[in-house]
């Protein structure tokens, strides 16, 4: 499902929800320093999520390409709106 999400629409659709948006960023800052191992440990202990939220957060937190790749494309966008 990730490879699909690299088209530009869905790069955008993620980068207006603004919770979506800090939740990944926060994501790919961990993937850059090589400490989203214990994030997706967290998010796979927490009860309080249900199993689509779960799956979808670990599902993106496994894609350390598409996160760099979505950081990216948000700076580019702040840059320039």
């Amino acid at each position: 499902m990730v490879g699909s999400w690299y088209d530009i629409e869905s790069l955008e659709e993620l980068n207006r929800d603004e919770a979506v948006r800090d939740v990944v960023l926060r994501m790919a800052v961990l993937a850059r320093g090589g400490r989203l191992g214990s994030f997706m440990d967290a998010v796979g202990a927490d009860a309080d999520l249900d199993a689509e939220t779960k799956a979808t957060v670990l599902e993106l937190a496994g894609e350390r390409g598409f996160l760099l790749a979505f950081e990216d494309y948000s700076r580019r966008c702040r840059y320039y709106h």
